[in-house]
């Protein structure tokens, strides 16, 4: 009797394996949608998009790309914090959602800690401080100066209300110790646009929507965020480098899903996202749209965004900024 429950014991274990392993084989079973919380043409958007293609291929499944933009990329990741936890709904996102609204808007219309859970670091890039090409600004310095110079100041544009992008002009306000108005857009397309038309005076840009109009000369290139310089903008300097010294802002993009997203898929998810992340051609794919390969898995990713959420909620707090 005790072998017998022992051989049934046994049978029931491996029972449960082939079948996680049957349902992780299996996901996904129907096209899958990977929600981007600002508009296209946004450095998100670039790699959300590079990203979907590959995991159509991996999976054999249709994964479309659905563009849910708005407060500060709040209401993208609410969508997907609110769906059904099977992993046909993922969130590809970017510092503002999960590790910055938190400490800015006085009511969220989710909990990123509670309700979503990290699956991948995908991409990181550095951020790049550009302006209109007539502007007389060549350096850094020199636009400090400018700023200082203006009696009402100048306005910076962001993405977004709480994105990276906005974090880093009110980190700069803080150092430079200048006068600045934030201008938020629904995207660093829109922003760019406006920097181009001369309705704002500087911004902190994603790479894919600042690099060709940088490339053509319409907009000037005076430093990155991040500790070292981009491959694709090899002439210009950090911002460490030109007197402010521990400047480093990185703009990411991973997946997250809806907390209690079967384990199984999550693991299917992240291995996917490895394979593609890892691959030769997908790196060179990134770094034409100015981004760089940065897989990390989702206990690694978890831990990042623990210690994201710590360096933004210092710096929202000494910033003094906040979103009514």
């Amino acid at each position: 009797m005790q072998i017998k429950r022992h051989i049934l014991g046994a049978l029931v274990v491996v029972g449960a394996l082939a079948g996680a392993s049957a349902a992780l084989a299996a996901f996904p079973e129907q096209p899958v949608r990977l929600i981007v919380p600002f508009p296209p043409g946004g450095a998100t958007d670039v790699v959300a998009r590079v990203l979907a293609v590959r995991l159509s291929d991996d999976w054999k499944q249709t994964v479309l790309v659905e563009n849910k933009p708005g407060a500060g990329g709040n209401i993208g990741a609410a969508f997907v914090a609110k769906s059904a936890p099977d992993g046909l709904t993922i969130l590809f996102a970017s510092p503002a959602e999960v590790a910055i609204n938190q400490f800015l808007y006085p009511v969220m219309p989710f909990n990123a800690a509670k309700d979503l859970a990290a699956v991948a670091k995908v991409a990181s890039a550095p951020l790049v401080l550009v302006v209109n090409a007539k502007s007389p600004a060549d350096s850094v310095q020199s636009l400090v100066r400018q700023i200082k110079a203006s009696e009402s100041g100048v306005n910076f544009a962001s993405s977004g209300a709480g994105g990276p992008q906005h974090l880093a002009g009110e980190w700069f306000r803080l150092m430079s110790g200048t006068k600045m108005t934030h201008v938020p857009y629904k995207g660093g397309a829109p922003a760019v646009t406006d920097l181009l038309g001369g309705h704002v005076d500087l911004f902190f840009s994603g790479l894919p929507p600042a690099l060709p109009q940088i490339q053509t000369g319409n907009l000037r290139a005076l430093a990155v965020s991040t500790l070292q310089r981009s491959s694709l903008l090899p002439q210009t300097p950090t911002l460490a480098e030109q007197g402010f010294p521990g400047f480093n802002i990185e703009n990411w993009q991973g997946v997250f899903v809806p907390s209690g997203t079967p384990a199984s898929v999550v693991e299917k998810i992240s291995r996917s996202i490895e394979k593609i992340v890892t691959n030769k051609s997908f790196s060179e794919q990134l770094q034409q749209q100015g981004a760089a390969p940065a897989y990390l898995n989702e206990r690694a990713f978890g831990e990042f965004i623990l210690a994201e959420r710590q360096k933004y909620s210092k710096l929202v707090k000494d910033a003094g900024a906040k979103i009514d």
